[in-house]
């Protein structure tokens, strides 16, 4: 497979990149500030896209929308799809407590129907409690995307989700992509029912690669890969109450996939020969990562907050992190890799 070789001075104004998005509910909106900053600079160009769950509902309204206009298209298609959203949880059950509401307090853990809900999902499945496998994201997506359009585009989309039968991950390129492909990126089984596709069960993607990189090396033509992580992985302290155990879970889980991956390209990197085709690949390729220590300051349950407010809150410190990333390692793009992956080999 042939890729791009680049020099090792600054590209040219379009220098091609990769995102890798990670899933993480509503807090899916940071990445949508990321990603609205990013569309900004004149010189950068979306080579390819890997999402899981929220990243994967952000990667597809984006290269969508850059199919119908461009930059400016994609960043309004963003912001409508995040407005939909907000206008969907209107009705949602999810409400947060008077007193969190007093104190500002981004949470649900509060909340007597969260609360009631994550103890019933303890006992009864969303066969039992949804029996009819409702989903307004469905719909939403439905009216937003046509798919038969993304085939067309320019920008290589990698969605995945996990096959409930084998364990293993599932990877939706752009001719595959459907309603059916995001909700299952999107499935958490605590919620909702399996999504069926090609007569396999497929849950959130996050549980098998959170995203998934290595189709981003092996498939695009950039050498630069911008991880946009949303959940931590590092937290201070030792979590204690209930509901700082379960966020903490939460993360582990959600981050395992990725961190053992990033450690296998990692290896691979160290080992591989650059003379051969294959290892070429992953020699060439490098690493830079968006986060932000605010999300030390939300737990599990804010995932479930749709509010206009927490949305905007979220973009804005997207926009934030982006803006920071571009002036400390804008000049490292095309360059060198901005985030120490053999640091990842350390005690394993």
């Amino acid at each position: 497979m042939t890729k791009t070789t680049r020099s090792s001075s600054r590209p040219d104004p379009a220098l091609a990149i990769d995102l890798a998005l990670q899933g993480g509910g509503s807090h899916g909106a940071f990445t949508w500030g990321v990603l609205d900053r990013l569309l900004e600079e004149p010189g950068l160009r979306i080579d390819g896209i890997s999402g899981t769950s929220a990243g994967a509902m952000n990667a597809v309204v984006l290269a969508h929308g850059h199919l119908q206009g461009g930059a400016d298209g994609a960043k309004e298609a963003l912001d409508t799809f995040w407005r939909k959203v907000s206008e969907a949880a209107l009705l949602s059950p999810f409400k947060r407590s008077f007193l969190d509401v007093l104190t500002g307090r981004w949470t649900l853990d509060n909340s007597p129907v969260f609360v009631a809900m994550d103890m019933a999902a303890r006992i009864w499945s969303p066969y039992n409690l949804n029996p009819r496998g409702a989903n307004p994201l469905g719909d939403l997506l439905d009216e937003m995307i046509d798919f038969d359009a993304l085939d067309h585009s320019p920008i290589q989309l990698f969605v995945t989700a996990t096959n409930v039968r084998t364990g293993r991950a599932r990877v939706f390129r752009n001719a595959e992509l459907s309603t059916c492909a995001l909700m299952a990126s999107a499935c958490l089984p605590t919620l909702f029912q399996a999504i069926e596709i090609d007569g396999d069960p497929y849950w959130d993607g996050g549980y098998a690669g959170n995203p998934t990189i290595s189709p981003l090396v092996r498939e695009c033509d950039a050498n630069d890969i911008v991880l946009v992580q949303i959940n931590p992985v590092e937290r201070p302290g030792v979590p204690r109450t209930a509901a700082e155990i379960q966020n903490r879970l939460n993360e582990v889980s959600f981050n395992s996939p990725l961190l053992k991956e990033l450690r296998m390209i990692a290896l691979l990197r160290q080992v591989s020969d650059p003379g051969h085709a294959e290892g070429a690949l992953w020699a060439r390729m490098r690493m830079h990562r968006i986060a932000t220590d605010a999300m030390l300051k939300l737990g599990y349950s804010s995932k479930m907050i749709a509010e206009w407010a927490f949305l905007c809150e979220l973009r804005d410190e997207g926009r934030k992190a982006a803006d920071d990333f571009l002036r400390s390692h804008g000049a490292d793009l095309g360059v060198r890799s901005s985030m120490d992956l053999d640091a990842l080999m350390e005690g394993v």
